[in-house]
């Protein structure tokens, strides 16, 4: 009896550590999630170690019509035109709030710079410090290649009180922020062409410095200049050409001129993938042409100015509605081709 007792106790001891075990395991295991890792080395941007070249497009898909806000209603057309033309990265200025744009960005394969402005009435802004809460929701998403602090804020004292110094503040305190948070992902800012000493030694905390370059066809120049001062990674977050010209050259004709656009996108594109070893990469301006930005949004305006940007090819004017690679419709306007073969023929063998 008391041997049957002592086995009784044994299977009992046995059975209740098996369904403990497997409680245990049942959760951890499904909470599980697996992401990307994003870093740095030297002047390098790594994902999972390996060497990440961006071959980027900025978008901002605004439709025809009353509304100025961004819609992801065609995303999925998008994203075909997207991955036709190799591009492997997405420039957004503002966050994405739903999360169902992240995953079909994500099944396509493109990954995300997510940008976040300084005052957007308190929502996921830097100002109100309530962006590292969509950092923290979204830090594990495998789209997120880097979060992105400001856009051209360079130009704009005015902005701060008077004085840019309190803008690259509030950058390097929130780049500190993300990096407490989230040590998966680098934080950038995108910079109105190169960052002059103050920007540079009062923002420790950028990982990899974006700069918006508008130098006609020779945004690389910008490649020795930024090797002489620093050995941080970069990348133009902007650059390009639009497709209107607003006078004649002996080459183009004056108005709408998808050649002129192609020729000097094609121009940059080539320098810029020519300097992997200072240059991480670009993301073009910009996927869809942008009604809403100089007049009417049911018509194509040739108006529109930017700051720092008479560095336009062949003319200096930017007609701002004119940046596309695609028209406002999607059809693909002359320039798509040229991104196309180039995007798909520089390095191979990445992402």
């Amino acid at each position: 009896m008391k041997r049957v007792l002592v086995i009784t106790v044994i299977l009992i001891a046995f059975v209740s550590c098996k369904n403990k075990t497997e409680k245990a395991e049942v959760p951890v295991a499904s909470k599980a999630v697996v992401s990307d890792v994003v870093s740095v080395l030297g002047r390098q941007l790594l994902v999972n170690d390996e060497a990440y070249v961006i071959k980027g497009i900025c978008y901002h898909p605004v439709p025809k019509g009353t509304s100025t806000k961004r819609d992801f209603a065609t995303l999925t057309k998008d994203l075909k035109l997207m991955v036709e033309a190799g591009i492997n990265t997405i420039r957004v200025y503002s966050p994405i709030q739903e999360e169902h744009v992240l995953d079909e960005i994500n099944k396509a394969g493109i990954k995300v710079i997510i940008g976040f402005g300084y005052k957007q009435g308190g929502k996921n802004d830097i100002a109100s410090g309530s962006f590292i809460d969509y950092v923290n929701k979204y830090k594990n998403h495998n789209a997120i290649l880097m979060w992105e602090l400001g856009n051209e804020y360079n130009y704009h004292p005015e902005w701060f009180d008077g004085d840019v110094k309190n803008w690259y503040t509030a950058m390097n305190n929130a780049a500190a922020v993300i990096h407490e948070n989230d040590p998966s992902h680098p934080v950038t800012t995108a910079h109105g062409d190169l960052p002059k000493e103050l920007a540079r030694t009062m923002s420790p905390n950028i990982d990899v410095w974006g700069m918006n370059v508008y130098r006609s066809v020779r945004p690389e120049t910008i490649f020795k200049e930024w090797k002489n001062v620093s050995d941080k990674p970069m990348y133009l977050s902007e650059t390009g050409s639009d497709s209107y010209m607003q006078i004649a050259t002996d080459t183009y004709k004056q108005g709408v001129n998808e050649q002129a656009q192609a020729d000097a996108t094609e121009i940059i594109l080539n320098a810029i993938f020519e300097g992997q070893d200072i240059c991480s990469g670009v993301t073009l301006f910009q996927f869809t042409d942008g009604w809403w930005k100089a007049g009417n949004n049911e018509v194509q305006d040739t108006g529109g100015t930017a700051p720092n940007s008479t560095g336009v090819p062949f003319d200096g004017s930017p007609n701002e509605e004119f940046w596309g690679i695609v028209d406002i419709d999607r059809n693909k306007k002359k320039v798509y081709d040229v991104v196309k073969d180039i995007y798909t023929n520089v390095n191979r063998t990445n992402n």
